[in-house]
């Protein structure tokens, strides 16, 4: 496609919840739990090393009807290795997470969100469709770093349109240890609702 999709092409009122898995698991429990009593899918972005670390937190995303994405093997700048580190980097990504019983084809996030034409190419010929975000929650930057709850909450509300994509997080922020966007999440799913928008899977991508 050339390009790191930030919304859902051709979507109406609907939007999609993102996380990104690389760190540790803190808000995972907290996250799916929402999940499950707001019956609201979401989509996990999984680095093959947290896939590794976390076999049965990857089983039960899977059993509780979520969908998977390729978020690297080691969350390295993608735009600072070769083309064949980033085959490596998203091959070997890929075949953690077969092995941990999922599949994260065909949607790539790339780690720290950074990126540039060559790369963006390089993960379109491996097979991938790139995908980032219109609303990052910021809630990765903890309390510390100026975030809380309502901030995480706002910042959805305010981002909120046709085809959104929202970034979130499913661990703790390493100095403060608070998990914002699995705080916020219950709200934002009730205001996502509120304002009329259903929430789905990426695989709303391969629909349209």
């Amino acid at each position: 496609m050339g390009r790191d999709l930030e919304e859902l092409p051709g979507a109406g009122n609907e939007v999609a919840l993102t996380f990104d898995a690389g760190a540790n698991s803190a808000a995972l429990a907290s996250i799916l739990s929402t999940l499950s009593t707001e019956q609201v899918k979401a989509t996990f972005f999984l680095t093959g090393a947290w896939a590794q670390a976390n076999s049965a937190s990857v089983d039960r995303i899977l059993a509780e009807g979520h969908r998977l994405g390729n978020h690297s093997m080691s969350h390295k700048a993608f735009t600072e290795l070769t083309d064949a580190q980033i085959a490596e980097e998203i091959r070997g990504a890929e075949a953690a997470v077969l092995a941990a019983g999922g599949d994260p084809r065909p949607f790539f996030r790339f780690p720290f969100g950074e990126r540039d034409s060559r790369v963006i190419a390089t993960v379109n010929r491996l097979g991938y469709v790139a995908v980032r975000w219109s609303v990052d929650t910021l809630g990765w930057k903890g309390t510390n770093g100026g975030a809380t709850q309502e901030t995480v909450l706002r910042r959805v509300v305010d981002g909120l349109r046709p085809g959104a994509i929202v970034l979130m997080h499913i661990g703790s922020n390493p100095e403060d240890g608070t998990t914002l966007d699995a705080d916020a999440l219950p709200g934002i799913i009730k205001e996502i609702k509120r304002a009329g928008y259903r929430i789905v899977t990426l695989d709303r991508m391969l629909a349209g």
